[in-house]
């Protein structure tokens, strides 16, 4: 932005691009559009939308009803929280006496408002998050530091970046820790915390009173039979003993695990007093969810149909995480870990031959081949932008597996001839 366009802006101040957002944005000034068949974007955050092989028929339809026009309830519509805790029950909670209900739901329109809701709800407290995580955490932030202190917990490339249990614990105890805010599984590294690391996790919370904010938009996207027994969902909903006691908060919806992003229908799932927390900052961050949206949502959380999607995409996403996987390698783009789930690669150049080796240098000749990627700065979430310094992630990218195969294919194609 010039000096004189920020000058126009008056009163309000200037909000920088996060993300894949900035890619989009400058993608946008070289020709591209959503469906351009010539553009190929493995910097996309979205799963592909259209039918699948072994997936259920895309939902094309559905019928309003008059108290569709109306205002809806800030928590979201009865049917669809009930919907939702069945849903974990079912997946998560069998044989346990503690089952979630309706009342332990509240729904939003679309992840990220779900999120921006609990930060709003948290008191003044220190909250910890992982780095690398989620970009769009840096603004949800940066709206509350004048209560919140955002403390970062960076993983370690010897780990392959996973958050370990003993890296969760030790920053609780030195900093005082009482909420911590992580992508799991991860966006931008395509790990997951499951099995006993993610038990220990929870059991961790729960002995140091510290809630957790656990983002899980990808949990269905499991890709390894060694992650826990069986291929299946991973959510820390498995661990938590008492769903009403314990301050353990899961977010999750239909934009990634389901392939509707459009569609914008988010949830929490957790303890009764903080779901009415966050509801109650709804009444002044959007109002509510749309009535139309969640009678839809509906018909995609039927049991079978449900089961049949989700394993679909498993089988589909398993497929192209092996073929981008394998042709990176090529390349010469080396990992610290290869994704297990998400369907993101987490990768660096610092490999290839100058300039490739700097990830904003790939980035923009990647783009002049018409492929996004998005560089691993921005995955460097700095609230306040109070740490200095160069970010240790400027050889490191986020290639995303989420378009179809064969442009997913074409893309891979074009950064090879790229880089010769």
């Amino acid at each position: 932005m010039t000096e004189s366009q920020s000058a126009r802006l008056g009163a309000l101040r200037h909000v920088p691009y996060m993300g894949v957002i900035f890619v989009v944005a400058e993608a946008h000034k070289r020709g591209f559009w959503n469906g351009n068949p010539d553009w190929c974007n493995l910097g996309q955050g979205q799963p592909e939308v259209g039918e699948m092989e072994g997936a259920p028929p895309r939902l094309g339809s559905v019928e309003i009803a008059p108290e569709d026009h109306a205002y809806g309830p800030l928590e979201g519509t009865d049917a669809l929280r009930e919907a939702v805790a069945a849903h974990y029950n079912r997946l998560y909670r069998q044989g346990k006496a503690s089952q979630y209900t309706a009342a332990n739901v509240s729904v939003a329109s679309g992840g990220r408002l779900a999120l921006t809701r609990a930060l709003a709800a948290l008191g003044a407290v220190h909250c910890g998050y992982q780095l690398p995580d989620y970009t769009a955490y840096e603004d949800m932030f940066n709206a509350h530091l004048a209560r919140l202190s955002a403390v970062s917990v960076r993983t370690r490339e010897a780990d392959g970046f996973l958050l370990t249990p003993e890296r969760f614990q030790a920053a609780v105890d030195e900093h005082g820790l009482s909420a911590f805010v992580v992508s799991n599984p991860c966006n931008p590294t395509g790990n997951v915390i499951a099995g006993d690391a993610l038990r220990a996790i929870v059991d961790s919370a729960r002995a140091r009173d510290v809630t957790l904010l656990m983002d899980e938009f990808y949990s269905h996207f499991i890709y390894s039979r060694f992650i826990y027994s069986g291929d299946g969902p991973v959510s820390s909903a498995r661990y938590v003993e008492d769903v009403n006691e314990e301050p353990v908060l899961i977010f999750d919806g239909l934009t990634k695990c389901f392939r509707y992003p459009g569609w914008r229908v988010g949830w929490v799932v957790g303890p009764p007093p903080l779901v009415e927390a966050m509801a109650r900052t709804a009444s002044a961050i959007d109002g509510g969810p749309s009535r139309l949206a969640q009678r839809a949502a509906l018909a995609i959380l039927e049991p079978a149909r449900a089961d049949q999607e989700t394993t679909a995409l498993r089988t589909v996403f398993r497929k192209k995480r092996d073929v981008m996987v394998k042709r990176l390698k090529e390349m010469g783009i080396r990992f610290a870990r290869e994704p297990e789930s998400t369907f993101y690669c987490w990768a660096s150049v610092a490999d290839l031959k100058p300039p490739f080796n700097d990830a904003m240098e790939f980035f923009w000749r990647a783009l002049d081949k018409k492929v996004m990627t998005v560089p691993g700065k921005f995955f460097d979430v700095n609230p306040g932008g109070y740490r200095r310094g160069e970010s240790p992630y400027r050889q490191w990218m986020r290639f995303s597996f989420g378009p179809p195969l064969d442009n997913l294919e074409l893309g891979l194609d074009r950064l090879a001839e790229m880089l010769g």
